[in-house]
This record gives C-alpha cells, structure tokens and sequence, in this order.
C-alpha cells in the first residue's frame, strides 16, 4: 500500500508542474495590459508607466517571470493582486467558503437524487420510467450551465417569485459578521429570524444549476453499475436463498455498485469547480469563480494565476485521495500497479 501511494503521489509533481507552467503561458496570451488597467489608458506619463512596469515585474523577460513565479511558489507566496494589492492566498481563502458551500450542496443534491434515480432505472430496466430518466440525464448532461442557470431564473424567480435572482442572502433585511464563511451556518449562529430562510433561499436555484451535471452522470454510472452487479452470481444464490429483496438489492447489490460511483464521486469535483466560473457569474455568488471572471477582466494576472492554481491543486488533491481509497477499496488496482 505504501508503494502505491508513493507512486500516486510522484505522479502529481509533473502534474502540478505542467499546470503551473499552462497557467502562467496561457494567461500572457489574453490581450490587454494589466498596467494599463490599473493606471487607465491615458493621463499617465511613460517614466511612471515604466515604474509601474518595474514594480510589477512585467519588464523583466518571461523566462525570468516564470522563474520568479515558481521561486515564490516554492516559498508559499501566490502573489499580490494588481488590483486590490490584496495578497491572491488572503483574497482566495476569503472566498472560497462561499465556493465551497455551493459545491458542497450542489453535490449532496446530485447524490440524493442521482442514486436512487440511478437504482430504480437499473431494476425496471426497458421500462418508461428508465427510458425517460436516461433520456433526462443525457438531457441535463447535455445542457450548458449558462442557458440552464438562465432559463431557470427566468421560470423560477422572475415569473414565478419563489427565489431570489443573486446573492447568498438578503442584505436588506439581515446583515451579521461571518464566522465560518458558510452562509447557512452563519446564519443559523445569528440567531435572526428568517436569515437561514433566506440564506436557503438564495442557494437552491444555484445548487440545482451546477448539480444537474453531475446528477446526471450519477444516474447513469449507478445504473450501469447495478446492472452489472444485478447478473452476478452471488446475487442470483442471494435471492435463491430466499433473502428480502430489499436485504439483496440494499446490502449485496448497492454496495459493490456504489464502488465506481464513488470514484466518479470524487472526479466529479473538477466539473464542479469548473461548473462554478459560470454559475457564480450568472447568479452573482461571491465565490471563487466570479472573483476569476473579474481578473481576466481586469488582466490580474496574479490573481488569475494563484486561483487558477489553488482551485487546480485541490482537484489534485481529491482526486489523489478518490484514489487512495479506491485502491484500498479495492485491492486488485492498488496491487496491479
């Protein structure tokens, strides 16, 4: 087991590595001048545009940016935001509770429904209700977040008024100071009426927007996967004994199909990340991903790359553990390796 997490774990450097090198390639690819952003296109003389250059280390050759960006990297520094002059770790740590209470629902609503869903297709399989859920999950994997996000916003909180359209709650009406950064357990610390309520309230729309995706695949891995699992022998002996067909279905069959499932889990959070740029962005959520959106617009490129790297090397890290598990789950892949 050592060795195969030895070996998982060398295989992240060049990753992490390669990724670094993308991000600080493909960002100097945008146009646009980040000095020019941040002093304005006019009423600035070239001796004080030189030393904005200067201060920021844009005169210097790329090779040596890199090497001072990876330099800093190695000492944990991520860099300071040209903009807010807010060091990028401080900024990216501030948001990121937001981005991960929105993950972290839109995730527990695939699995609540994706599973089950996934398990009835799988035992009325042929019938209506498993074609229609297949022609549903294929639907929704197929749906751009940008159309789904604003088609429901349209539909559920501008003609029918059951959300809100932006936000992580109501400001008018419930103002208190954060403690974890998790909206819906601030707001239950505070202890006013209605501010769970209307935290709840704000979550729901882009919880099931950045949920569908996953939902969907989640439906259709954990059908695929009971399936196989339903023609296996020892389920066939286990119903042959006489045993319940909840007790076969919900202890012999779900379990060892829940063992992809899992692993699809855990690599579902890169999708989720990703899914989070545009949900953030249409629905305003004060996350990680809209704080992205905004530095390309503004050529931050510090910000740009400490949060794209940050946001990638925790998509490594989970899935590096879907993976240790997956292998301890699993002994034949850990001693295959």
């Amino acid at each position: 087991m050592l060795r195969f997490l030895l070996k998982r774990l060398a295989l992240t450097i060049p990753t992490f590595v390669a990724l670094m090198f993308v991000t600080f390639v493909a960002i100097r690819m945008v146009p646009g001048d980040p000095v020019e952003v941040r002093t304005g296109e006019r009423g600035i003389s070239p001796e004080r545009l030189a030393q904005f250059r200067h201060e920021l280390g844009l005169d210097q050759p790329v090779w040596k940016q890199f090497a001072d960006y990876a330099w800093g990297l190695l000492h944990g520094d991520f860099g300071t935001s040209v903009v807010t002059n807010e060091r990028v770790l401080t900024e990216f740590l501030q948001l990121f509770p937001a981005t991960l209470e929105l993950a972290f629902f839109a995730m527990v609503f695939a699995i609540l429904i994706g599973i089950p869903a996934g398990v009835m297709a799988a035992l009325k399989r042929g019938s209506v209700f498993d074609q229609t859920l297949m022609g549903l999950s294929l639907t929704g994997f197929s749906m751009p977040i940008f159309w789904w996000g604003l088609l429901l916003i349209m539909l559920v909180s501008e003609r029918l008024g059951w959300t809100p359209v932006s936000g992580r709650i109501d400001l008018i009406k419930f103002y208190f100071e954060p403690v974890t950064g998790f909206m819906l357990i601030d707001a239950l610390l505070s202890d006013q009426a209605g501010a769970f309520k209307s935290a709840f309230h704000h979550l729901m729309l882009p919880m099931i927007v950045l949920g569908t995706v996953p939902l969907a695949t989640l439906a259709r891995m954990t059908r695929s996967s009971m399936l196989e699992v339903l023609s296996e022998d020892y389920v066939r002996t286990a119903y042959a004994k006489g045993l319940s067909p909840f007790r076969v279905i919900g202890l012999h069959a779900l379990r060892n199909a829940l063992i992809p499932v899992v692993t699809i889990i855990g690599l579902q959070v890169g999708s989720l990340m990703a899914g989070a740029v545009l949900t953030e962005t249409i629905f305003s959520w004060p996350g990680v991903g809209k704080w992205l959106i905004e530095s390309i617009g503004r050529r931050d490129y510090p910000a740009l790359q400490g949060g794209i790297l940050l946001i990638s090397s925790i998509v490594i890290v989970v899935n590096l553990t879907v993976d240790m598990l997956y292998g301890f789950i699993n002994p034949r892949i850990r001693h295959g390796q």
